[in-house]
């Protein structure tokens, strides 16, 4: 199998030759590894990396507010700037651009990002090329999180409680942009693309950051929409969702996603095997090698412990899982356990 038809056969639940793998970093993990041994394609083919090919349309759009060194704006006006913890650089957020909206007049006068700032007439000849040895992945479609963007996170939890009105306005101004916005890159690339996300993080490490009625009641409809819109064009839902997230995962696959990211092992209630057992034979489990203590600080061996562990329960049928890191490889990560990673994945996980 090449690297598409094996994502793509984990992704259906069909018999696969290995486990397929995946990686997420952050730019100094990716220096360091261009350091080891040279641009992306060799990085992927020393470490036997399947992935996913990005696709977007190109901004054409009003031009973007000039910003100082070191700080970047988007189409929604969300402005972050690089902060440097000393273990890496980190572009956090320091202005939300509804934070202080109090009317729906205040609404009215936010300029709403528009689907007709982006080019689309590029991607179909984009998608077919990089689907020639990739999964396709194109489109992302967040409510909660750019609901928390928006406002800051404090009052994007308060909201709903609140002002629920004010608050499904908001959310209809997002999601308004979202299905325009991807319906036309659907359209743009039908047949080309495999898989789109329709995600969000309503886990912390503890447990839920909202309760399960305001996500029945404000979020879950929203995703249906995205979903629905995904599906109707033949394309995979992938759904991130950080943390513990346990008590949305029967709503979320009633709902339709194919994929669920991160797996978060370590967090209450998000147990693989039980997971495993429960959802295995709806969806196809993405992530989940720990990097919050094996990744970064483990010895090579519990990193190579840890990823027959995932692959013995998420993988128990031998196929619905895609090995990676359970979110960014980070830059404490020893370049040698991601290589452990990477080549215990690739020798254990065959069949």
């Amino acid at each position: 199998m090449n690297s598409r038809e094996r994502m793509l056969a984990a992704i259906n639940h069909e018999k696969v030759d290995r486990v397929p793998t995946d990686i997420w970093a952050t730019a100094e993990v990716w220096d360091s590894l261009r350091a080891a041994y040279g641009d992306e394609p060799d990085i992927r083919a020393a470490l036997h990396i399947d992935g996913m090919a990005g696709l977007a349309p190109e901004y054409i759009g009003p031009p973007m507010p000039l910003v100082p060194k070191g700080e970047s704006v988007n189409v929604w006006g969300m402005r972050t700037r690089q902060v440097d913890y000393g273990t890496g650089v980190y572009d956090e957020q320091y202005y939300c651009p509804l934070a202080d909206a109090k009317t729906m007049e205040d609404l009215n006068a936010y300029q709403w990002p528009s689907a007709d700032w982006y080019d689309y007439s590029k991607m179909r000849e984009q998608a077919r090329e990089l689907g020639q040895g990739q999964v396709v992945q194109c489109g992302y479609m967040a409510p909660f999180y750019f609901h928390n963007q928006l406002r800051g996170l404090e009052q994007s939890l308060v909201d709903p409680l609140d002002d629920p009105d004010f608050t499904n306005a908001i959310l209809d101004g997002i999601c308004t942009f979202f299905l325009e916005y991807h319906r036309r890159c659907f359209e743009a690339c039908d047949g080309l693309i495999d898989v789109t996300q329709v995600t969000d993080d309503y886990g912390s490490q503890t447990g839920p950051m909202i309760s399960l009625d305001i996500f029945r009641t404000i979020y879950l409809p929203r995703l249906r929409q995205f979903t629905d819109l995904g599906h109707e064009f033949g394309i995979k839902v992938f759904h991130h969702d950080d943390g513990a997230n346990r008590v949305f995962l029967p709503d979320l696959v009633e709902m339709g996603i194919d994929i669920l990211n991160p797996v978060q092992h370590t967090c209450p209630g998000m147990e693989m095997g039980a997971l495993k057992r429960d959802f295995g034979k709806k969806i196809c489990f993405h992530g989940a090698v720990d990097n919050q203590y094996v990744l970064p600080m483990g010895s090579e061996e519990e990193v190579r412990a840890e990823v027959r562990d995932c692959i013995d329960k998420l993988a128990s049928d031998g196929t619905g899982y895609i090995l990676a890191p359970c979110h960014n490889l980070q830059p404490v990560t020893p370049i040698e356990n991601i290589v452990a990673m990477y080549d215990e994945a690739y020798n254990y996980g065959r069949y």
